[in-house]
């Protein structure tokens, strides 16, 4: 009887020592848990097509050659004489239109966020990450945030630039130059957003071109971009009046350059941009749910 004693005592130990080593099979071999998070993958995708911009030295080096042109060819051969009273500010022509010129170059760059959607579905990438539990919101956002640092890193590009080439800097302090991209984000977040939108269906360039062309231009010219409201015929200011991308010119020039030939307050041009950046980011996300599939 006392022999027996160790024997079960072995066999007991033993049996636990192999459903200990059972349970840690079974726990290694267990499925990992999903991240659900809505913002899971975000970065990822983000990244992913900032690296095909930042790693490219042409598309780089496009990206900073085309503010020179703009600022150094057009901005100084178009300097013509205006009346401080109708541009609203100090500094003639070439700091209203530098001003704008940050808006501007915000607008092409956000017209092509959708392309690079057309571009996934035509080369299969959208599929694969439709296949992922990456949500579909998230896809759309990742397209949305790489155009909007984009647009804002050529803003900061172009605003060095204007600033060599001579732009008036009086009123330039940490704050006012802070809160000029802060409004260049809303309009580059809430266009970017509108692009994408555009693009979630199309697998033709072709199609994602001709609308980024019959969108861009009016935008661009039925805003006070280049000229100032002032100097516009009536029907043509009732137009530039409900233009968002006037509202972000209107507010970049009431804090770089102190205009005060203004389209509303500022803080009225702060809450129309906050207002259409999101307001076009929850829709591109709710249509992303329904139309964005394999």
């Amino acid at each position: 009887m006392a022999d027996e004693l160790p024997v079960r005592s072995t066999v007991t130990t033993q049996e636990k020592a192999i459903s200990e080593e059972r349970e840690r099979e079974r726990a290694f071999r267990a499925a990992p848990q999903l991240n659900k998070s809505p913002l899971h993958g975000l970065w990822a995708l983000t990244n992913r097509d900032l690296v095909k911009w930042y790693k490219n030295p042409i598309q780089l080096f496009i990206s900073l050659i085309q503010p020179v042109v703009w600022l150094g060819l057009f901005g100084k051969a178009f300097n013509f004489p205006i009346p401080t009273s109708v541009l609203g500010s100090t500094g003639g022509y070439f700091s209203y239109l530098a001003a704008g010129m940050l808006a501007f170059i915000i607008l092409f760059t956000a017209a092509f966020a959708g392309m690079s959607v057309v571009w996934d579905r035509r080369f299969g990438f959208m599929n694969k990450a439709l296949s992922t539990p990456v949500g579909r919101g998230a896809i759309v956002t990742g397209k949305v945030m790489q155009s909007v640092i984009r647009s804002l890193v050529q803003a900061a590009i172009v605003l060095g630039i204007a600033v060599a080439l001579g732009m008036d800097t009086t009123n330039f302090s940490v704050l006012t130059v802070a809160g000029s991209f802060v409004i260049l984000f809303c309009m580059a977040f809430g266009l970017s957003s509108l692009f994408v939108m555009l693009a979630l269906r199309s697998a033709d360039w072709q199609t994602q071109m001709a609308m980024i062309n019959l969108l861009n231009l009016p935008l661009l010219f039925a805003s006070n971009a280049m000229l100032p409201v002032a100097s516009m015929p009536s029907w043509l200011q009732g137009v530039v009046k409900v233009n968002p991308v006037s509202y972000a010119n209107d507010a970049v020039r009431q804090m770089l350059l102190g205009s005060t030939a203004t389209i509303a307050p500022l803080w009225v041009d702060f809450g129309v941009l906050a207002l259409f950046a999101g307001l076009l980011s929850v829709l591109g996300i709710v249509l992303s749910w329904r139309f964005l599939s394999k």
